[in-house]
């Protein structure tokens, strides 16, 4: 548990969402070169879906632990759950167009309510 502790899960967060963003926004691009460099499994549905969950798992816990028991504002969460539904619906619409733009920016979204988090958690006062 002090590991848990230890680790700051809105760093870790932000560098997982922020992974995912980038991951959706370049693998269009880079798709057929990724057998060449070894690296096929980023294409994988399961990846993207294990990517996603590990954001989730990390938000939720890190911003609504931050939310009970340090800052109590809601701005992170709701930030943080307009990114997923803009992953969910990038993912599952069938509107093809869309989901490079709508994934990656939920991607960002949910980095940035980490980020305020963070900053959130950081400058307030009382415990």
């Amino acid at each position: 548990m002090k590991m848990i502790k230890a680790l700051n899960l809105d760093k870790i967060g932000i560098t997982a969402s922020t992974a995912c963003a980038i991951h959706c926004a370049l693998l269009p691009f880079v798709l057929t070169l990724l057998p060449l460099w070894g690296l096929d499994f980023l294409a994988n549905p399961a990846t993207e879906i294990f990517m996603i969950l590990l954001s989730l798992i990390l938000g939720t816990w890190s911003l609504g632990k931050s939310y009970k028991k340090v800052h109590h504002r809601v701005l992170p969460i709701i930030i943080l759950i307009l990114g997923f539904m803009c992953i969910v619906t990038g993912h599952f619409s069938g509107i093809t167009v869309m989901e490079p733009i709508l994934i990656p920016a939920g991607g960002f979204a949910i980095a940035s309510a980490h980020f305020l988090n963070l900053k959130l958690a950081r400058t307030c006062t009382h415990n």
